[in-house]
């Protein structure tokens, strides 16, 4: 009895008797009724209670307390380095003091506090980049030198394991100093820090590590050595593009509108409803331009009456062409020779345009004869697969995010940025002068922009959400439009590569280079997905090396670079996301990208569905085929790895457990892409929009109350009663069941009053669905709503900032969930092994130790 009342005593909680003390400590356990498992329950529950250290109930989540001691040890590591800086500080003034003038001291001990004042870190570089000596050729060209000279040695010094360790040491220092300084040079160490690690840990690849005397092992070698070279490349070129994004800004347009040029706004259409076009077409005709110079046209490649009639009712131009040669690109360029404004504005038609979008893309182009096109952002209102599959949606960037948020922004730096297809602008001359949009490739936007820019024309790229759209709504639609990009890019790169012909800068090369490089990258994630198979089963050295060493050079590699990435990303990317993503689009970006290099012309253009509904929640068994085999290999190789653990030589031991961990990893990124796999529901074709705006509700009474809407879309919108004087105006819920009333909106100054009906009343919130009577309605709600000037601008704000270790951490939670729903919807016809490996694992699941059973309130107040 004193022993359990001493093991349960750390918790703050005085038991009543011994039978209390039990069951606290021993959850598990029925001590009425005790079973043949107790006898393994009862000592390991006495082994964990002996060996681990308790924590209150209170304390927090086993993720929440790793990323919280984590935080400690970052702020005692910052604290001790700053400590060592002011040594160093110190002992270098008192050496000055006999070798150096008073002033010299006072120099000294002012950078002292400029290196350890980090926010002044940034100010302090900026200033010394700035000064002119660093503009003189001769200083130039030797400081290129002597940063080349030192980089070489940096990358090809072997050192041993003590030498690597004390390098690798001082690069984790720089870069724990200055992850946190603001500016732009911190972010250049970073990239710097990177490429070294990553360059350092190439070499050491090539040079040391392949065992050219197996050519089994060589095999095995070589391929892994291609796959981390590929990435390399992207890797660096991914640096040049994003190290400095250009953040340019709108630029004012004339005072006045008649020097204005006009404008053709084209809208394709091919099999999408009416409902989807409809508020793109509402929200182009809104778009604040002289009415004499904005000419909007729906083209429509489907030729159905429905769509004739809808253009002529609302006063727009209806184009149809006798055949679909082409697909997009042929229908703009039918479109393209039979209109003849000075310029032309692009949407898809499930694109919104803001009012605001002419103006504020249009004055870039005034008095710049060779700016061709401005982009602006493909900016979704609708959660994509991952988003709404896993639940995440405004919780953390979707998987475009990161192109259009830091990859575009910093390919307009170097005059690169390349035309999306939609949500532009480009000057009708330059464009005739290409010979219209491009029709060689099924990725006709991108080869069109390097088609101009190889004649000497300007890009831009305007980082502003000026219209909203409808992501992919299935995890199969996503991989059937990415399929179709990966293929086009292919079909560039083999048939106008950006490294190859005249026209480009270096650093134009480099990006368009880089973002047709990045699809190829399902071959090397496969071979990452595999490549620890090749020891646990096979036997073969992939990297001919101890296990130290390649901890050594791959841990500071990949560390680098997450932390380069996070800073450079972090607000558009979360950490380690892009394996997912990579995953899921592995398998099946590979063949259309092989076959678009050796036969560019095979393949057809595909439309990518919008507006379409997910009945009810199911697993994408089909999609998920591939990761199901891979995963099926990664656990063979781990049961290889278990049996030469046990039966296999002991100096193969660490090498064993390393590649365990690896496929251990790849297990867990394949779980996670296996999770993407569930669909969710989507029972709803007008997708909710969370945006608070101003808003004003018409009771049948006459009464008005204030209010802001919680979220809106083209069916209905939620409505927050706002509060008078500190009170919520009270809502009678009988009396607006079911009750028309109407809401009002503004547009600018302009106040819009929309009927409605009440659908449900709860508490200070009233939910409405919209019953417009006309055209003319439908088109001031879109334009009030989805259309507004500052509509998408606050969409970010409040999220997570990405931290890399949490990244970690989410994606291997996910990847857990995955094998759990891949479980929880397997197909009946394994139902019964299901059943069985579910018993089995809540059996094991039984005997593993527990927290002890405390209740909060029994601890004793203070």
């Amino acid at each position: 009895m004193l022993a359990l009342f001493a093991m349960i005593a750390p918790y703050g909680v005085v038991p009543a008797s011994a039978g209390q003390a039990r069951a606290q400590l021993f959850p598990q356990v029925d001590f009425t009724r005790l079973r043949p498992a107790d006898l393994l329950r009862i000592p390991l529950q006495l082994l964990w209670l002996a060996l681990i250290r308790p924590q209150p109930p209170e304390a927090p989540g086993l993720l929440m307390a790793s990323l919280q001691r984590l935080q400690q040890w970052a702020d005692s590591l910052l604290y001790l380095l700053r400590q060592i800086a002011g040594g160093l500080q110190r002992a270098a003034q008192a050496m000055a003091g006999h070798l150096l003038p008073q002033q010299t001291l006072v120099a000294l001990r002012r950078a002292r506090s400029d290196i350890l004042a980090a926010p002044r870190i940034g100010a302090f570089a900026e200033q010394l980049a700035a000064q002119e000596t660093w503009r003189q050729p001769l200083v130039q060209f030797a400081a290129l030198l002597l940063a080349l000279v030192l980089v070489v040695l940096c990358i090809t010094t072997p050192f041993d394991v003590g030498g690597q360790i004390l390098f690798l040491a001082c690069l984790w220092l720089v870069a724990m100093l200055v992850r946190r300084v603001p500016g732009q040079l911190p972010v250049l160490m970073l990239i710097v820090l990177s490429v070294t690690a990553s360059t350092r840990y190439l070499w050491w690849r090539v040079t040391t590590t392949l065992n050219w005397d197996q050519p089994f092992d060589l095999t095995w070698g070589l391929g892994l050595v291609a796959a981390e070279i590929y990435v390399w490349i992207v890797l660096l070129l991914g640096y040049v593009q994003s190290a400095w994004p250009l953040k340019r800004v709108p630029v004012a347009l004339p005072a006045d509108p008649r020097d204005w040029p006009s404008v053709d706004v084209f809208i394709p259409t091919y099999n999408e409803p009416l409902s989807v076009v409809k508020p793109t077409v509402f929200a182009a005709m809104g778009i604040d331009w002289p009415a004499d110079k904005l000419h909007i046209y729906l083209l429509d490649d489907g030729r159905r009456d429905e769509f004739r009639d809808f253009a002529a009712e609302v006063g727009i131009n209806y184009v149809i062409r006798p055949d679909n040669l082409h697909a997009k690109a042929g229908n703009l360029n039918h479109a393209l020779a039979r209109t003849g404004s000075e310029f032309v504005a692009i949407f898809d038609c499930d694109h919104i345009p803001t009012r605001a979008f002419l103006q504020a893309t249009m004055g870039w182009f005034i008095g710049d004869p060779k700016m061709a096109l401005l982009q602006t952002p493909h900016h979704f209102f609708s959660p994509d697969p991952f988003e709404k599959n896993l639940g995440v949606f405004r919780n953390m960037p979707n998987e475009g995010e990161l192109f259009y948020g830091v990859v575009q922004d910093g390919n307009d730096l170097w005059n690169a940025t390349f035309f999306c297809g939609s949500c532009a602008v480009i000057r009708r001359t330059p464009l005739v002068e290409v010979g219209g949009i491009a029709v060689e490739t099924v990725t006709e936007d991108a080869h069109t922009a390097l088609k101009m820019q190889r004649l000497g024309y300007k890009s831009a790229y305007l980082n502003v959400p000026l219209a909203a759209g409808l992501a992919t709504e299935s995890l199969s639609a996503h991989i059937g439009q990415r399929i179709r990009w990966a293929r086009g890019m292919a079909q560039i790169f083999r048939l106008d590569n950006p490294f190859l012909g005249k026209g480009l800068s270096w650093a134009q090369r480099a990006c368009y280079g880089n973002s047709m490089m990045h699809f190829f990258n399902g071959g090397p994630r496969l071979v990452f997905l595999t490549a620890p198979l090749a020891f646990l089963i096979f036997h073969a050295y992939v990297i001919y090396a101890p296990a130290i060493m390649v901890l050594l050079f791959v841990v500071p590699h990949m560390v680098h670079a997450s932390l380069a990435n996070s800073r450079i990303q972090g607000k558009h990317r979360h950490s380690f996301w892009a394996e997912v993503y990579e995953t899921v689009l592995a398998w099946y970006i590979v063949r259309p990208t092989t076959v678009a290099l050796l036969n560019p012309h095979k393949g057809k253009f595909n439309v990518t569905a919008k507006g379409g509904l997910v009945e009810r929640r199911y697993f994408d068994w089909d999609i998920t085929t591939p990761y199901v085999i891979t995963v099926a290999l990664n656990l063979i190789g781990v049961g290889f790895g278990v049996w030469r653990l046990t039966t296999g030589a002991g100096e193969e031991t660490s090498t064993t457990w390393l590649n365990l961990i690896w496929t251990v990893y790849n297990l867990l990124i394949l779980g996670a892409a296996i999770s993407v796999a569930l669909e969710a529901k989507q029972q709803r074709r007008s997708h909710r929009v969370q945006i608070a705006l101003p808003a004003l509700l018409h009771l049948p009474d006459g009464n008005l109350v204030r209010c802001e809407t919680v979220d809106f879309s083209e069916g209905g919108a939620s409505l927050a009663i706002t509060p008078h004087r500190g009170e919520a105006v009270p809502i009678d819920a009988a009396l607006l069941a079911e009750t028309a009333v109407s809401v009002s909106l503004w547009r600018g100054d302009d106040e819009h009053q929309f009927p409605a009906l009440v659908t449900a009343v709860g508490g200070a919130n009233v939910r409405v669905r919209w019953n417009l009577a006309n055209r003319a309605q439908e088109m001031a709600l879109v334009q009030c709503t989805f259309s507004r000037a500052d509509a998408w601008v606050t969409w970010a704000d409040g999220r997570q900032v990405d931290r890399p270790l949490r990244g970690l951490l989410e994606v291997l939670w996910v990847g857990l969930s995955g094998y759990r729903r891949m479980i929880d919807y397997a197909p009946a016809s394994l139902t019964p092994a299901i059943a069985a490996l579910r018993r089995a694992v809540k059996a094991l699941a039984s005997v593993l130790p527990r927290h002890p059973a405390i209740d909060p309130s029994a601890r004793p107040s203070l």
